[in-house]
């Protein structure tokens, strides 16, 4: 008979696109006693979370919990929930999640009206527009931090444009929630999701949405039913409020762990986490740099701090490299999707990970990894250009 020892999984230091480690604390959190679905204790925990949540998405809107899932769960959550058949959306598509977000407007039975443009670069407010004006769309959706090529979308101009064609704005913002700036109410967002294990510092498992008043009304004015019951908006939100009817078991230790991650960071201040992400990401550039290693994003206003997209140096392998990094030096980091698979690594610093000690633990690995190659690197530069503008900082 097969027989089952003890879990021992290994220690991983995780800069790639996601998850992340996570502070102590978070994990502490997860041991703690499981309560009912209807016990008072977990209903105060739901407000806690949901106050928490408003204040990471900038946000006033009544409607703002956790989908019990994954990034893709808030966005099925959000398309299916606002888009009916037959519906047009506008939809910005500059990388892989561009693309999965057509995907399930198509199987919500929406057309979708697409505005592309090359990975690596941000969307044109303008096209969107032009798109907007030739269309009966009523809804624009775009990726704010494009986890496949590392482009940081700027929203200010696509907003102003949504407002001025009444139109509902549906933000994707799995990569950028708590570690880039994103106002929902300042901006206009009037739907947006996010995850729990990438800057927000937690484990995977919840998917984090908001949705505006506007965004409700058309909600709640769907000419027919929501498909999808266990994602339906309306029924998930009666448990969240004060009515608390059943809708689903809720997973009780993964609520406390996020309660955990978004206490942490209302004690640093989301500014200042929207400043530290910002900081070691710019650091890691630099020291990359310095290692001779080029960019895909060349344009440095939209590169996204907490998620940097190297190009691989010709002459090593691409899986080789990632392989020595984990086994010699326990760090993981991501390789490329779609077209940059083989092209380039996908280096994350989010949340807990998106500090110092990181970034210089990397560039010495990478650093000692492509002399091995032969590559002509000078011992300490990386460390020395990455210190050096965390210094001017």
């Amino acid at each position: 008979m097969q027989e089952y020892g003890e879990l021992l999984p290994p220690e991983r230091l995780l800069l790639g696109p996601g998850p992340a480690n996570v502070d102590p604390r978070v994990l502490r959190s997860l041991s703690l006693p499981v309560v009912g679905y209807t016990d008072p204790f977990l209903y105060g925990v739901l407000d806690d979370i949901q106050e928490l949540l408003r204040y990471v998405f900038q946000t006033s809107n009544r409607l703002t919990l956790p989908v019990s899932g994954t990034g893709s769960a808030g966005m099925e959550m959000a398309v299916h929930n606002l888009v009916e058949e037959g519906d047009e959306v506008v939809v910005g598509i500059a990388g892989f999640f561009g693309d999965r977000i057509v995907q399930v407007i198509k199987r919500a039975g929406g057309k979708v009206i697409p505005v592309e443009t090359e990975w690596g670069r941000a969307l044109e407010a303008e096209k969107i527009e032009d798109a907007l004006k030739n269309s009966n769309a009523e809804v624009i959706a775009v990726v704010h931090g494009e986890t496949s090529t590392g482009v940081l979308q700027p929203l200010e101009k696509i907003a102003k444009i949504a407002k001025e064609y009444d139109a509902l704005l549906l933000v994707d913002a799995v990569t950028t929630l708590g570690g880039s700036e994103i106002k929902v109410d300042g901006l206009g967002i009037d739907a947006c999701y996010s995850c729990s294990q990438k800057c927000l510092g937690c484990t995977p498992g919840l998917a984090p949405v908001t949705f505006s008043k506007k965004a409700y009304d058309k909600i709640a004015n769907r000419k027919k039913e929501l498909r999808s019951w266990y994602l339906d908006v309306r029924l998930v939100e009666k448990y969240w409020s004060g009515d608390r009817v059943y809708h689903h078991t809720p997973p009780v230790s993964m609520l406390y762990a996020l309660r955990e991650a978004l206490r942490i960071i209302r004690e640093e201040g989301i500014e200042d986490r929207w400043r530290r992400h910002e900081t070691t990401g710019r650091a890691l550039i630099r020291g990359l740099e310095a290692l001779g290693m080029a960019l895909l994003v060349e344009d440095e206003e939209i590169r996204l701090p907490q998620l940097t997209t190297v190009l691989i140096p010709n002459g090593l392998d691409d899986a080789a490299t990632r392989k020595e990094l984990l086994e010699r030096y326990g760090i993981e980091i991501g390789g490329g999707l779609g077209p940059f698979k083989g092209k380039v690594w996908r280096i994350g610093l989010m949340g807990y990970n998106a500090n110092v000690k990181n970034v210089l633990h990397l560039l010495s690995a990478l650093e000692k990894i492509l002399k091995k190659h032969g590559f002509p690197v000078k011992n300490g530069e990386a460390v020395k250009a990455a210190s050096e503008y965390l210094e001017s900082r």
